[in-house]
C-alpha cells in the first residue's frame, strides 16, 4: 500500500514528515505556511485500517480536500457524519434494556469515541498553528462537543452494563440463599422426624416382641424418647462450624494523588 498523492503540491518540509505507506494518525502539520490536517472517517468496523480524510490549507487561506476545492464543505460534512453517529448511538442507548443490547453498543462506541477524541486533538493542533482562521475555531468547538458527548455516552453505557451485571449477580445470590435456607429447613425437618419414623417402623413390625401388653404410658414414653432424640439430631445438624475469617488486605497509602493523563485545554 502506497500513500496516495493528491492534486496539490506539498512543501518538502511537510512531505518529509509523512510516511511512504499512509498518512498515519490524525494530526496537524504546519510547515512553510501550509497546514496539512490528517483526519479519519468514522470507524465502520473493528479493523485497524481507517479511511483518511486529508485537508490542506494554503498560505492564502484556501482549504482543499484530497486535492479538490471547497475543503471547508468536506470538513463540515465529516463533522456532520460524526454527529449523526452520536445521535444514532444515543438512540440505541435509550432503547437498550439488557446486557445483550449494551455489548454491541460498546463495541460501536469504543472505536468511535477514540476516533472523535483524536479528531478533536488534531483540530486543536491546527487551531494552535493557525490562529487567524475563524473556521478552525468552529470546527474545533464542534469536535470538542462531539468528543465530550461520546465520552459521556460511553461512560453511561459502561455504568449501565456494570449495573445490570451486578444486579443479575445479586439476584442469583439471593436465589441461591433462598435455596440454601429451604434445604436447611428440609434437613431440620428430616432430622426431627427420622428418629420417630425409625422407632415407629420398629414397633410397627408384625412380629411378637412381648410389648403388646404394655400399658398406655409406655407408648408415650417411647414417643417422648424419639422426640428427644430428634431434637438432639436437629441441634447437631444446625451446629455449623463458623466461616473462616477473610484475610485483611493492606490498606492503600493515604495522601497519594493519581497522575492525570489528560492534556490541558
Amino acid at each position: 500500500m502506497t500513500r496516495p498523492d493528491y492534486n496539490w503540491k506539498l512543501p518538502p518540509e511537510i512531505t518529509r514528515r509523512l510516511g511512504h505507506d499512509t498518512y498515519g494518525a490524525q494530526r496537524a502539520i504546519h510547515e512553510a505556511g501550509h497546514l496539512l490536517v490528517v483526519l479519519h472517517e468514522p470507524p465502520a468496523s473493528e479493523g485497524h485500517a481507517r479511511e483518511h480524510r486529508v485537508f490542506l490549507r494554503t498560505p492564502e487561506g484556501k482549504w482543499l480536500c484530497h486535492g479538490n476545492d471547497h475543503g471547508e464543505h468536506m470538513m463540515a460534512d465529516l463533522l456532520d457524519r460524526y454527529e449523526a453517529l452520536l445521535t444514532r448511538t444515543e438512540s440505541r442507548y435509550a432503547h437498550a434494556e439488557t446486557a445483550d443490547d449494551l455489548f454491541p453498543l460498546l463495541d460501536t462506541l469504543l472505536p468511535l469515541t477514540r476516533a472523535a477524541t483524536n479528531l478533536r486533538d488534531a483540530l486543536q493542533q491546527a487551531r494552535d498553528q493557525v490562529k487567524d482562521d475563524t473556521r478552525l475555531i468552529t470546527w474545533r468547538d464542534r469536535a470538542v462537543d462531539l468528543s465530550r458527548g461520546l465520552e459521556l455516552l460511553l461512560g453511561n453505557a459502561r455504568i449501565a452494563l456494570e449495573y445490570r451485571l451486578a444486579r443479575q449477580a445479586e439476584e442469583q445470590t439471593q436465589a441461591a440463599l433462598l435455596t440454601t435456607r429451604a434445604q436447611f429447613k428440609l434437613n431440620t425437618i428430616a432430622a426431627m422426624t427420622a428418629p420417630l419414623m425409625a422407632i415407629a417402623a420398629v414397633f410397627g413390625m408384625n412380629l411378637p416382641h412381648g410389648l403388646e401388653t404394655w400399658p398406655t404410658w409406655a407408648f408415650w414414653g417411647v414417643f417422648a424418647l424419639g422426640l428427644m432424640v430428634g431434637l438432639w439430631v436437629k441441634g447437631w445438624v444446625r451446629a455449623m462450624p463458623p466461616a473462616p475469617a477473610a484475610p485483611k488486605g493492606k490498606a492503600p497509602a493515604k495522601g497519594g494523588k493519581a497522575a492525570s493523563t489528560r492534556k490541558p485545554a
